[in-house]
């Protein structure tokens, strides 16, 4: 199955104060930016995402997996009128089927319909089916993917390189036992 192609820059939402377009090519720290800026949400919820040293590795391979989507035109960024980037959708493949590396959004910027349009742009991409791993118990994860129209799925029924990455995440990422796979498949 081949997702959907994207143009390189993408109609104006309903907010007139952003756009999506196509991530270029040195806009790596800026996805970065997001992230960390987007993580620290998750400190008010008593998951602090801070890394110990001995995981410092995973932070780094997840960089590396957006710079590799990045420069196969894979990332999705929503940006102000300014051009200036406030969230960013990474997408990639996982058991040669789509998958939803990361969404991201400023907390300066989150409430505003930029999440929504960024899962929406990568469901389309997805053309029919798109994973992705979150937290089960957490409001803005696992509870609005399935408002989506995602289900979760038990890690013994998915692919190798999916479980491998739950295997990372449930190793480095506090709160192992809420991580979970999730598939959204429109037949």
């Amino acid at each position: 199955m081949k997702p959907n192609g994207a143009s390189r820059v993408y109609a104006r939402m309903t907010n007139p104060s952003w756009t999506l377009r196509t991530a270029r090519s040195g806009e790596l720290l800026h996805v970065i930016g997001i992230d960390d800026d987007a993580c620290t949400l998750y400190e008010e919820a008593g998951r602090g995402v801070e890394l110990p040293p001995q995981h410092a590795s995973f932070a780094l391979a997840e960089q590396a997996q957006w710079r590799e989507s990045l420069s196969a035109g894979r990332v999705v960024v929503a940006v102000t009128d300014d051009d200036v980037p406030i969230g960013f959708a990474a997408l990639g493949f996982v058991d040669g089927e789509p998958h939803l590396q990361q969404v991201s959004v400023r907390r300066a910027w989150m409430g505003r319909g930029v999440g929504h349009a960024l899962l929406r742009h990568a469901i389309a991409w997805g053309n029919g089916t798109l994973w992705l791993t979150t937290y089960a118990d957490i409001p803005w994860n696992a509870p609005m993917y399935a408002r989506h129209g995602f289900v979760q799925v038990d890690a013994s029924r998915c692919g190798n390189e999916l479980r491998q990455i739950l295997t990372e995440e449930r190793s480095a990422l506090p709160s192992p036992e809420h991580r979970v796979a999730m598939v959204r498949r429109v037949s």
